[in-house]
This record gives C-alpha cells, sequence and structure tokens, in this order.
C-alpha cells in the first residue's frame, strides 16, 4: 500500500541503468552459520533494524511524467521473507544440491515491481559448508556492493563482544611516485585516448572470441547459474604480495587471468589463443573504507550512499605470451596501475551521461549491457570484517556474495572475512564445469606461490651475499654506531639496519626499530604483542618473534621487507657477529 504522495525522491541514472527493460542486476549476500538457525527473531530485526537503514527498503520504484521515483510503501514483511522446504533427514552433501538449485532459482527470478527490491530467505537446512544459510537479495538500483555491505554490517554485532565495533582492513591509497609532471601528464593523456577509444570500440562491437568460458548465447540474464566458492588464507596472499612488491588486487587478479587460462586451455587448447577480456569494477569514492550508515546519508558525504563505482576492461593475457607466471600478476599490475591513472574512469561516467541526456536511461542501459557481454568476465572484490560476526547470536563462520542478473557466462566476486579471502565463481550451468574451475584456480595459486618462492630465493642469495659483506666490516669510529643499507631486488627492496650492540640490548634495540614501523591494518593503532599471560587472540599481522634473539658480542642486523611503496612489511630478524 502507498503512503502518502509527498517527498518522491528520484531515482538515480545508475538505478535506472541496473532496473531497466535490458537490464535487471541483483545481489545475493550469502551468510554460512556456525549453528542451526532460529528464525524467531528474524520479523523483528527486520522491522527495527533493517527497514530503517534506508528509506529505499520501504519504497516501490514507480514512474512520474516520464522519470523514475522512489516512492514510499508500506512494507509487508511476511512478503518479503522466505523459508524453503526440502525433504528432510538428507546427507549434507544431498542439501548441497538443493541449495544450489535454489539459488539458482532466485537469481533468475526477478523482483515484482509492485514491492521494495529485497528479499530475505531463511535455509534452515545444513549443507557441506554450513548448519544453515541467510541470503540476503537486493536489487543493485538500491545501491552498489559498498552500501549494501554497509547495510548488510549494520546489522550484525561482533561474535566475541557485541559492544565494540567492527574493524576493517585499511585501505590508504599508494604513496605515488616521483615522477616529472609534464611527463606524467603527457602519458596519462595518451592512456586516456588509448584507453577510451579501445573501450568504446570494444563495447559497440569488440566482443571478445568464443571461449570455454564465453558462450556468446542469447539471454544469459535468465539462464541457470551454478556457484561454486575458493577459500585462500589472506596471510598467503600477503606473503606473495611481499615478495612481489605489489598489492593483494594484484595477486587476486594475476590468479584469476592465469586460472581463466588454464581452464581454456584445459577444455579447449585451440582458446589458449582467443581473445578475452575482463571487466575489473572499481569504487570511485573518495574514501575507500566503510562508515556508518549516517555518515552515508548525508548530503555530502565522502563516502555517500548509492552507485558509486566505474569499470575497467582489461584484456586477459595470454599463457603463450610469457614463460613466467609471475608476469600473470605484475602485468595485471601494469594494466590496471594504467587505466587508474588516466582520466577512462572519469570519461565512462561522462559517456553514460551524454547516452543518458540524448538517448534515456534506455540508451545508457543498452550501452552497459553490450559492454558486459562482449567481454568475457566480471571481477569485483569488497573488504569483509577482521571479526567474526553474529546475527541475533549466531555465529557467522562464512561470507560471500554473487552478482546475479548479468548477460555473462562468468562472474566472479571476491571478499575477505576473518584473515581469510573467499572467491565465489558465478557460471551459467551446462557452460562452464565448476569442478575443473575451481581446480585450475587453485593450481594457479599453487603456480603463482612456488614461482615467487622461487624469485624470493633468487634474491635471498644475493641478499645473504650483501649481508655477509657488511658483517665483516667494523663501523667506523668517527660516526654513530648504526648504518641503514638500502637493497633493491625489482620489484622488492630489503632494508638492513645496522645497529652496534653498544648501543643496547635486545629489549631497547628492537624496540627503537619498532618504533619507527606501523600497523599495515588500521595503522592509526598502536601495535600489541603477545601477553605473557594465556594465550589471548593475536591481533594485527606484524608478528614480532623477540624470543629467537639471542645475544652477540658486539651487533644486530635487523630486515625488513618493504613491499607495495613501503608502507606494507613483513618483518623478520637476523643476528650476526661482528
Amino acid at each position: 500500500m502507498e503512503i502518502g504522495g509527498e517527498g518522491l525522491d528520484p531515482v538515480s541514472p545508475t538505478g535506472h541503468y541496473f532496473n531497466s527493460s535490458v537490464l535487471s542486476i541483483s545481489i545475493l549476500g550469502v551468510l554460512e552459520f556456525e549453528i542451526p538457525i532460529d528464525d524467531s527473531q528474524t520479523l523483528s530485526l527486520l522491522e527495527n533494524v533493517f527497514l530503517p537503514i534506508n528509506s529505499r527498503f520501504s519504497s516501490i520504484m514507480i514512474e512520474n511524467n516520464g522519470k523514475k521515483q522512489w516512492k514510499k510503501v508500506e512494507v509487508k514483511l511476511e512478503d518479503h521473507v522466505k523459508s524453503p522446504i526440502f525433504p528432510s533427514n538428507l546427507s549434507n552433501e544431498s542439501y548441497d544440491k538443493y541449495f544450489d538449485d535454489y539459488i539458482s532459482n532466485i537469481a533468475t527470478t526477478r523482483f515484482p515491481e509492485d514491492k521494495p527490491l529485497w528479499e530475505i530467505h531463511v535455509i534452515k537446512y545444513p549443507n557441506s559448508n554450513a548448519a544453515g544459510n541467510v541470503i540476503f537479495k537486493l536489487h543493485h538500483a538500491l545501491g552498489d556492493g559498498y552500501s549494501l555491505m554497509g547495510a548488510l554490517i549494520s546489522c550484525l554485532r561482533r561474535a566475541d563482544n557485541p559492544s565494540l565495533p567492527l574493524t576493517f582492513p585499511s585501505r590508504l591509497p599508494s604513496k605515488p611516485k616521483s615522477e616529472n609532471v609534464m611527463t606524467t601528464t603527457f602519458s596519462c593523456l595518451l592512456n586516456t585516448i588509448s584507453d577510451s577509444w579501445w573501450g568504446i570500440s570494444k563495447s559497440i562491437m569488440g566482443e571478445d572470441d568464443r571461449s570455454p568460458i564465453k558462450s556468446s548465447n542469447n539471454g544469459l540474464e535468465f539462464a541457470p547459474i551454478t556457484v561454486s566458492t575458493m577459500t585462500i588464507s589472506l596471510d598467503l596472499i600477503r606473503l606473495i604480495k611481499s615478495r612481489l612488491g605489489v598489492t593483494i588486487n594484484d595477486v587476486l587478479t594475476g590468479v584469476v587471468f592465469l586460472g581463466a587460462r588454464l581452464y581454456m586451455q584445459e577444455m579447449n587448447k585451440s582458446s589458449r589463443e582467443a581473445h578475452s577480456t575482463s571487466l575489473v569494477l572499481l569504487n570511485t569514492r573518495i574514501m575507500a573504507n566503510y562508515t556508518s550508515i549516517e555518515e552515508m546519508i548525508k548530503p555530502d558525504s565522502k563516502s555517500p550512499w548509492g552507485n558509486r563505482f566505474t569499470f575497467l576492461q582489461v584484456p586477459i593475457p595470454k599463457l603463450t605470451e610469457f614463460s613466467n607466471v609471475l608476469d600473470f600478476v605484475w602485468k595485471a599490475q601494469k594494466i590496471i596501475n594504467q587505466k587508474r591513472n588516466s582520466f577512462t574512469i572519469y570519461f565512462i561516467s561522462g559517456l553514460l551521461e551524454m547516452l543518458n541526456k540524448f538517448g534515456g536511461h534506455e540508451a545508457a542501459s543498452r550501452y552497459i549491457r553490450s559492454t558486459i557481454k562482449n567481454s568475457s568476465m566480471v571481477i569485483t572484490n569488497m573488504i569483509g570484517p577482521l571479526e567474526q560476526m553474529s546475527l541475533a547470536n549466531h555465529p557467522i563462520k562464512g561470507l560471500y556474495f554473487l552478482v546475479v542478473g548479468t548477460p555473462q557466462d562468468l562472474d566472479i566476486s571476491i571478499l575477505s572475512y576473518m584473515g581469510k579471502v573467499k572467491l565465489a565463481f558465478t557460471m551459467k550451468k551446462g557452460i562452464i564445469d565448476p569442478q575443473k574451475l575451481k581446480l585450475c584456480m587453485e593450481n594457479a595459486l599453487d603456480m603463482i606461490f612456488n614461482a615467487s618462492d622461487r624469485n624470493y630465493m633468487q634474491n635471498s642469495t644475493e641478499e645473504q651475499s650483501h649481508i655477509s659483506s657488511i658483517a665483516t666490516k667494523r663501523i667506523p669510529q668517527d660516526q654513530p654506531r648504526w648504518e641503514i643499507h638500502v637493497i633493491k631486488y625489482p620489484p622488492i627492496a630489503v632494508q638492513l639496519v645496522l645497529l652496534h650492540r653498544a648501543l643496547g640490548d635486545d629489549y631497547s634495540l628492537v624496540g627503537e626499530f619498532i618504533s619507527c614501523l606501523q600497523r599495515d591494518i588500521n595503522p592509526s593503532f598502536c601495535l600489541t604483542f603477545p601477553s605473557r599471560l594465556p594465550s589471548e587472540p593475536e591481533v594485527g599481522n606484524i608478528r614480532m618473534l623477540t624470543s629467537s634473539l639471542t645475544g652477540y658480542a658486539r651487533g644486530y642486523v635487523l630486515k625488513y621487507y618493504i613491499g607495495d611503496m613501503g608502507r606494507d612489511m613483513e618483518l623478520g630478524t637476523k643476528l650476526f657477529s661482528f
């Protein structure tokens, strides 16, 4: 039932694009619970916590004088909460099939136009991954992943201490390299012209080659899907990142690109030369970290609610281009940085505005659909909390999201949670083999890790040689009793801090060294150290190994790695007698 007739909010242009006659995209947020679900509090939580988050959750999209607007309505919560009935007393593996079929069904079903664009699906049956699941289905017109994740997080609490706020990995921007302003500007302009022209050509008439990950079939928006997930330790990704001097996103993108190529070659060797492109989605907000819902809905918010993202069209490297699998990571880093450091993302926004102005929302929506359809896959990623969350005292063991309703065979979403990264692969059923794709992605990760290890060991040999050379030399008597040696092994730099034993003992020297460092995650927070009392949860990701320090007669060499513009460091220690 509609409420009143005043105060209609206009639908944003992007909201129009994602809910049109040619495109209807939704996001599924999947929560995996440790314990069986008691849904007795569901309706009260929705009424008192979820609906007040944003008026769009209580509104429908209507057309008024040729323009779409959000119209406030009375929400019948029972219409939005679904709880399927499966056969009883089956094995967890049997329920996997029912779960997959249910997700496929809700992913391909459009929202009714006379109800707000969200649903909650409570699945009380256990499967191989969880004791029960809750699925939030939210239309993309309501907001992008950043907004909807913020809304979801506001409904959840820390499992260990609900009174404490959830914390998230820091996403500070990398420090720009010092380059000539004229050179940088000229390069930026050239990249903008090249990327923009190539992007328009791809979107309009440059469809990727057919391959095992791209069928070019029509009507893929409504085709049944299958879902596969893959979990990776965030510490493992950070280790590869520090060894290669790249970002976490670069590592994950390289793994996905290599895994996709391995799968294509496995299924059809001739496809190794296929021209394939990925759409990489980017958040365009000034502040990348999550803020409160109250802050998001402010008119002048730096992290506003809504759809604030753009996409980059990134060619997927071919296996025949490289002899070293690490080049997949470095190539991904180079291409994405090049596109980020151009005005292409602003050009895309301007182009959509122009299409909207002269051709209407449908024209802009058709352009977006064509861009998605002509590429081979979409990659989108978000950061999740560091701590375990709970919903109504139900601990959440896993969390991932899916983008559904796209005219594409393969969508890959990435989300970090509790020190792990989960990749979710949404595939059109019968086109992509989920088990083989997952296996190829796991092989790609192993190959990149092993190659990074070999690369690290090669650099380590050169490092040991340099350490040996400085370890045999005395610090001159006429200068302070310390030295810093910076050794560059592109793309990694190693800094050796030489401290004379006369300056202090283990405690003093290590303490002085640590005072120069900061936490990789949330740098504004203090570093914390293991208690000498019974063990407590570890906080942060810098591990101090002070117990391994032993006294030497005259000096120390302390070593740490500098990666990602010197912000992310892996600390280790090496001691030598001088």
